[in-house]
């Protein structure tokens, strides 16, 4: 069971931002800006790789949900992205969208 999951289920604390049937937002425990948070599907995609055409819906709809709770913490300018694989940075193996803001972002992001 992933760390996610265990968010889900409430095994483990969390500051959630936003939940509903399909969804979970909660606060980066390791922050990279003043506001991260992570957009996490209720069901379980280990990787970017690992979606199929069936889970188009949930994927854009986890934008629709960063879009709304970005705007519900007051910014309408943030960064999100997906990590994709250990070389990637990806620590958690349940897909997730970083939403980031309240600071200036420089690219390439490094």
């Amino acid at each position: 069971m992933t760390l996610f999951e265990k968010i889900i289920a409430r095994q483990i604390p969390a500051k959630i931002a936003f939940e509903d049937d399909r969804y979970i937002v909660i606060h980066d425990i390791e922050p990279q800006a003043p506001v991260h948070v992570l957009v996490i599907p209720k069901k379980v995609i280990p990787t970017i790789n690992d979606i199929t055409p069936e889970d188009t819906d949930l994927v854009g709809g986890m934008f629709l949900t960063a879009s709304k709770v970005m705007a519900s913490l007051g910014h309408t300018d943030y960064r999100t992205v997906f990590n994709c694989g250990a070389g990637a940075q990806q620590t958690v193996f349940h897909l997730h969208l970083h939403c980031l803001a309240g600071r200036k972002f420089t690219w390439p992001p490094g």
